[in-house]
This record gives structure tokens, sequence and C-alpha cells, in this order.
């Protein structure tokens, strides 16, 4: 692989990566007040309708987010590997991801439980206590710390065995065929996890039916780095797959509908050989891909981006970390409120973005915290 010039961060690249972690606490708050997934609190949803536009946003969620993630992190990688050589590489990985996995999964994890679970003879902080000395570990979103330290250990070793041989993406990739190639790999991707591990369920602490793309998009980051390519997308490549993605949203909940899903029928869409799970493995990337796409244009070019988010930037990895507590302890405060799931969620998901952001630029602050965040 060809030496990749110091390490500059793009501010737009930084924007975005502080409105993915926003929506990552908007995803969760929306799934602790009725919308479909897994999450340490949850509430039943006020009416069908607020289940169902609550599921929907998560859903879209779920089809670019994390993958977004996954492809900034592999974008970085290579810079951070030429600059720091395999040893300082490895320290920093475990420093950065892998103490944050250690400190959630028994002390923040743990919290989150007792504040979710509480129990009828002891207060939150005295359940807090059994559970950290029965040593009890929750991975929680820490799960993408997890991730990253296994690619990231792969990406060593590669480098290492190959160096110069791996994979690197050009300029002239960045056409609609790539596009679609990826499209149909990170689909196929998909159904075949499936069949080993459905969506919601888990193996080895990780939700593999959903590794397609974290793993896909984790690898053309690395490869797209010598070239800046994430710096190069431009209007012609992302509009016309922003509509792509616009169109097919409403396609998968269309066809649950004609097939009687709303009305009670078998729809599995989580593993298996059936029509529902192949539709869901390739909406995502359908889905995905237009979104990534737009993001990484429309944030480039905007003449006027906000302030704020910039400001935010520095904390982003700090609050994702710390969100959890957070959304569920004012998923509780707000849980006597008479008011519909929809405005809970808006509501607690303003709340829960602002506080976990105030926390982590006052944690950022403790002396060696900003080394790991």
């Amino acid at each position: 692989m060809e030496k990749i010039p110091a390490p500059h961060r793009s501010d737009f690249l930084d924007r975005i990566r502080v409105m993915l972690t926003i929506l990552v606490i908007l995803h969760h708050t929306a799934i602790m007040f009725g919308g479909d997934g897994g999450w340490y609190l949850r509430y039943d949803a006020s009416s069908t309708m607020a289940k169902a536009l609550l599921t929907l946003l998560c859903a879209i969620d779920q089809s670019f987010f994390m993958g977004t993630f996954f492809l900034l992190a592999g974008y970085f990688t290579p810079r951070s590997f030429d600059s720091k050589g395999w040893r300082r590489f490895g320290i920093d990985r475990l420093v950065r991801l892998g103490l944050p996995v250690f400190v959630y999964g028994f002390f923040i994890g743990p919290l989150t439980i007792a504040l979710s679970e509480p129990s009828n003879t002891v207060g939150v902080l005295e359940h807090w206590g059994v559970l950290i000395g029965r040593f009890t570990f929750n991975i929680g979103p820490l799960w993408f710390a997890y991730a990253m330290l296994i690619f990231s250990a792969i990406y060593a070793l590669l480098r290492t065995l190959i160096g110069q041989h791996m994979w690197v993406i050009k300029l002239g990739s960045l056409r609609h065929s790539s596009i679609l190639a990826i499209v149909l790999i990170w689909g196929a991707g998909a159904f075949l996890l499936r069949l080993w591990v459905p969506t919601g369920q888990e193996f080895g602490l990780l939700q593999i039916g959903y590794f397609s793309s974290y793993i896909l998009l984790f690898a053309i980051g690395c490869a797209a780095a010598p070239a800046r390519l994430l710096e190069q997308i431009d209007a012609k490549l992302a509009v016309p797959w922003g509509w792509i993605s616009l169109l097919s949203i409403p396609t998968l909940f269309i066809y649950a509908a004609l097939s009687g899903a709303f009305d009670g029928k078998p729809f599995e869409m989580h593993g298996g050989w059936t029509l529902p799970v192949t539709a869901y493995a390739f909406w995502e990337p359908m889905v995905g891909c237009g979104i990534i796409l737009m993001l990484l244009w429309r944030c480039r070019v905007a003449k006027n981006p906000a302030p704020i988010l910039s400001r935010l930037a520095p904390y982003a990895y700090g609050a994702f970390i710390l969100h959890p507590p957070v959304v569920v302890s004012i998923g509780l405060i707000l849980e006597p409120w008479e008011a519909s799931s929809l405005l809970k969620f808006a509501v607690s998901g303003v709340l829960a973005a602002t506080a976990s952001f105030a926390l982590a630029s006052a944690i950022v602050r403790l002396p060696g915290a900003r080394r790991v965040l």
C-alpha cells in the first residue's frame, strides 16, 4: 500500500460523526418508547401508528448509521498505522477501544441494568454494587469498540504480512457500477450471514447478522484512504443513489402489508430461506448506500454548516459511550407523563442527546480522559 500523507481529519467527517452519534441516541430512545429492537428499558407504544413510525425510523437507521461509523473508522485506520507503526498502533487501539469496553462492560453497563431493572429490596446504587460484585459484564453499544478491536487487529496483521499489496481503491472506481457491486455484495453477505446467526441473536457478543455491511464498509474505508475518496464524492454519484434510497424506503413495508404481516401472518425477516429475509437483506443496502453517499457529499459541500456540530466533535465518542444510562434515566423520569409515545420520544431524544454530550464534555476534562476519548 502506498504511503499515506500525515493524518488530516476533514471537518465534514467529524460533523458526520457527531450526527451519527446523535442518531444512535435517538435510535435507542425510539426503541425505548415502542420501536422494534433491543434496549435496556422498553415501554409499549401508545398506538399502532406510533409503533410503526418508530420502527420505521429504527429500520432506516440500521441500514446505514453503524455501517457509516465503520466506514469512517476504516478510512482513518491506514493513516494511524502508518504514522504510529504496528506497536504504537496496537497500544493506541487497546487504550481507545479496549479500555472503554472494559469500563462500560463492568461498570456503566451494570449501572444501566440497575437503573432499568429496579429491585424491590434494594436501591439502584445497592443493586449496581451487587452487579459489580458479581463481575456482571454487559457490553451494550460498546460492541462497536469491541468489533473495531478485532478489525484493527486483522488490519495490522495484514499490513504486517502483505504491506503494500493490500487493496487500494482509485479515483476512477467512483462510478455507479461500483456502488451497485457494493449493494449486491452487501445484500448477499447479509442473507448468508443470517442463515448462520439471524438478526436479533448474538455470537461472541456480536450480532453477526448485521456484519456484512460492517466488514465491507470498514474494508472500503481502508482501501479508500490513500486517494482520499470519501472527500471526492460528488453530486453525480450521490444524488441518483439518494433517490434510489428514498424510493426504496417504503418498499419493504409495502411488501409486508401485501403479505399480511400487519394482519398477523408470518413475515420472518431475521434469517432463513424465505423471501422476506431476502427482501430485507437487499433492502438495507438499497437504502443505506444512498444515505451514506448523500451524507458524504452534502456535508462536504455545505456552505454554512452548523458551528455546533464542529464544537461537539471532540465529545462524540464520549457521548456514544455514556448515553445508555442517560437515555434510561430520562425514560424513567418521563414514564409517568401522560403523552403519546412520539412526543415522549421527541422530548426524551433531545434531552438525552444534550445531556450525553454535556456529560462527555465534563468527563473529557478529567486528567488522562482525552487520551481515551
